[in-house]
């Protein structure tokens, strides 16, 4: 079963692997309105696709997954296309696009490696429940808390690809106080999330399993572990806002680094001392997790606290700059923009 829904999912990844660039695109130029409508329309067709499909089976689930993505994919096109927001940026394909691509790639595989790094510990956990005691009761409870932390996630989330294009863009535009201003107050309003995700892992623990199942077993673990789940997100909200900072400010390798040493060097160890030497159990793995997510927000707020913001503003404008004409000397890329817009 889980073949047939990774296979006919197959299509949905080569499609977000256009979807995705399209929102940063658009996003990195503060048009955000146009995507969230085209995402609005997709949950709306992901429901009509669902129930065409679901007859079929999980193909079908997966297929229209697929199918929804694909229409976001198509709507955001057609902006693109009638509105000509890309003209100002859109150059004819030539042999220059095949050019300059390694400054790219230091950027994009840190930031791929930071990411993955972090859910891969949540597979992990995955596979680890399957050694305890009960690993069937196990496996689903974890099932339960990670699509709980999936949904809780979504917010932060979206707080820190916001906050990661105003650094960048405020940082582009030489004004590494304002940069500064919008890390802090992204942060705070991350830790009210944290705050906010506790109250309501606390408030549901004994209701939110049983929207999911009535098995004793599963709804046991759920409970006893959904109060730790909502500490963790206390420290997952500031670090995925705090990573989107350190992404505007073009040090991904940073948030790699910091998910390594937290996750795998902090909270692995902790997470099977405490469950298996230990024998605390499910919920020693939880509390693995959340000294990592303690670590790992404590590592990225030091970071960003210290970060030289007149600095980064300065890189800033070197990773911009392009070679102009024949003296060799570089300018930064607004500055040219500026100068041809005024000649």
């Amino acid at each position: 079963m889980a073949q047939t829904y990774l296979l006919f999912l197959l299509p949905d990844l080569l499609i977000n692997s256009f979807l995705h660039p399209i929102r940063v695109y658009l996003r990195a130029q503060n048009v955000t309105h146009p995507v969230t409508l085209a995402s609005l329309a997709g949950t709306l067709l992901h429901v009509a696709f669902n129930l065409a499909l679901v007859e079929r089976g999980l193909g079908g689930v997966a297929a229209a997954a697929a199918a929804s993505s694909f229409s976001i994919l198509c709507l955001l096109v057609l902006y693109l296309w009638i509105s000509g927001v890309h003209l100002a940026t859109w150059t004819a394909p030539s042999r220059e696009c095949l050019t300059c691509w390694e400054p790219l790639i230091r950027l994009a595989a840190p930031s791929c490696v930071s990411v993955c790094l972090e859910w891969w510990w949540y597979e992990i956990m995955i596979l680890l429940c399957g050694l305890l005691v009960d690993p069937t009761a196990s496996v689903a409870a974890m099932g339960i808390l990670i699509q709980t932390t999936s949904l809780i996630y979504v917010f932060p989330s979206s707080l820190g690809l916001a906050v990661s294009t105003r650094v960048g863009n405020e940082l582009g535009a030489n004004r590494g106080r304002r940069a500064r201003m919008s890390a802090v107050v992204a942060v705070f309003f991350a830790a009210v999330m944290g705050f906010s995700a506790v109250v309501f892992a606390t408030a549901m623990r004994r209701r939110w399993g049983r929207m999911f199942t009535g098995d004793e077993g599963i709804l046991r673990l759920t409970g006893a572990a959904l109060p730790i789940l909502g500490l963790c997100e206390l420290g997952n909200c500031p670090q995925t806002v705090g990573c989107g900072v350190v992404r505007g400010t073009a040090r991904p390798n940073v948030a790699a680094n910091v998910n390594l040493g937290a996750f795998y060097l902090v909270g692995m160890p902790v997470a099977v001392g405490l469950a298996f030497w230990l024998e605390v159990g499910f919920c020693g793995l939880w509390l693995g997790l959340l000294s990592a997510q303690v670590c790992c927000a404590g590592l990225m707020l030091y970071m960003i606290g210290t970060t030289d913001w007149e600095y980064q503003a300065c890189r800033a404008q070197l990773l911009t700059a392009l070679d102009e004409g024949s003296d060799g000397h570089k300018q930064p890329l607004i500055a040219t923009l500026d100068n041809n817009n005024y000649s």
